[in-house]
């Protein structure tokens, strides 16, 4: 993709676009703002998780302003790929009428990975794990969508 060319878009698709997909958009829009149009949405809404917001938060990345939405939403517009980040989300991932490719990435689920913590520190730093994993896969999606030069964050 060429500096000058139309930003790819993305859609990170969740169950209940609370966590991981909140994540992914966040650590896109913050790393590749400039190549790529990062949405996220879930099969149902959950509301934003406060500790997904402080795990981010911890990396300077403020996603307290997103808000959980359907999938339905987002439905016509057109992105390429969607990247599915859980299991429930891959199985029942919509048809898009622009006929975007699937990829599924699973992480784990930041509250269910969290159930066994017994501090607020504990939790958060479960939600802090899986925070790095998605943004070591989101440091792939330059090349992903064929931007050759990918070497270069914003």
């Amino acid at each position: 993709m060429l500096k000058d060319a139309p930003k790819g878009k993305v859609l990170f698709l969740c169950t209940g676009n609370s966590c991981r997909s909140q994540m992914a958009e966040g650590w896109t829009r913050a790393s590749w703002g400039n190549r790529i149009e990062a949405h996220s949405a879930g099969i149902e809404t959950h509301g934003l998780d406060p500790y997904a917001v402080a795990a981010m938060a911890d990396v300077g990345i403020d996603i307290s302003n997103h808000r959980s939405k359907l999938v339905d939403e987002l439905l016509e517009v057109t992105v390429d790929p969607v990247v599915t980040v859980c299991s429930h989300a891959h199985e029942t991932c919509p048809m898009f009428p622009s006929g975007a490719k699937v990829i599924h990435v699973g992480f784990d689920d930041p509250p269910r990975f969290a159930e066994s913590a017994e501090t607020k520190e504990e939790k958060l730093e479960c939600y802090r794990c899986v925070r790095d994993e998605i943004r070591r896969f989101v440091e792939t999606l330059p090349v992903r969508l064929g931007d050759t030069d990918s070497r270069t964050q914003e």
